[in-house]
């Protein structure tokens, strides 16, 4: 329903409509900062050849979040940013250009999802292992 507001807003430029989905996104994910996270994910990755790898919690307000698949994909495509590109700590990693869309940041991945659940989500911990 977000998705074809913001097409109407932005008369069908389909760029322009993504901006406004971003700006809201943003909006809504600055609204939600205060509250309290009961919730979240494990998520972790390791390289095929085994020689780096990551984990991440990604926290949530509700159980009923932590639980949808989406939330955990989510979950584990950060942790393979983070093994691929080596943060060394949250504030980096959500500074970071997203490694499968360099147009989006980590964080703006996060605001995304803030949209879509309706809760505050965010990177509680992060470690990257790496064999060198």
């Amino acid at each position: 329903m977000e998705c074809k507001k913001a097409l109407e807003e932005a008369d069908g430029n389909m760029a322009y409509a993504l901006e406004v989905l971003s700006v809201r996104a943003t909006a809504t994910a600055d609204k939600k900062a205060g509250r309290e996270l009961g919730a979240g994910t494990v998520a972790s990755y390791i390289h095929n050849t085994g020689a780096v790898g990551a984990m991440v919690v990604l926290s949530c307000e509700t159980d009923f979040v932590s639980k949808n698949e989406e939330f955990s994909a989510l979950a584990r495509e950060i942790a393979m940013h983070a093994a691929a590109m080596k943060p060394g700590d949250k504030a980096e990693l959500l500074a970071q250009p997203y490694i499968k869309d360099p147009a989006k940041t980590v964080a703006d991945l996060v605001s995304q999802a803030t949209q879509k659940f309706g809760e505050r989500i965010e990177v509680s911990n992060l470690s990257v292992f790496s064999v060198k």
